[in-house]
């Protein structure tokens, strides 16, 4: 983690070089603000990075002398199939709509988008893939 760290932190100096060289030449307010904005963010990010990297123990990218296999195993659980983000995805759809044709459609597409939401989180506690 201290890479991707001293990574970001590199970034958010180019960013705010960035930002004041866009400001000066551009005079144009939202471009300079989103740049100076994007600074925040990736030194934000930079130092939670590096602050992090101090309480765990060296990954292998750390190591300069590492192998890519020194990193492999397991990566985690994914679910072998799932209905539910086309539920989220139908209801979400529904939702921007309301906002474009009217607020009424909030009401068929919130209790989807809940559905969708809650059924994707509990999908393991119960059914057939309760043991996984």
């Amino acid at each position: 983690m201290n890479i991707q760290g001293k990574m970001f932190l590199w970034l958010s100096v180019f960013m705010l070089a960035m930002a004041i060289t866009y400001g000066v030449w551009s005079k144009e307010p939202a471009g300079t603000t989103a740049l100076f904005l994007a600074f925040g963010l990736s030194v934000m990010i930079g130092f939670y990075l590096a602050f992090t990297a101090r309480r765990v123990d060296a990954m292998a990218q750390d190591n300069k002398e590492a192998d890519i296999a020194d990193e492999a195993g397991e990566v985690g659980f994914f679910a072998p199939h799932s209905w539910q983000p086309l539920s989220l995805a139908i209801g979400g759809s529904l939702a921007f709509l309301g906002v474009i044709f009217g607020w009424w459609l909030l009401y068929f597409s919130l209790p989807m988008i809940l559905v969708g939401l809650l059924g994707w989180v509990l999908e393991f506690y119960h059914g057939e893939n309760r043991t996984q």
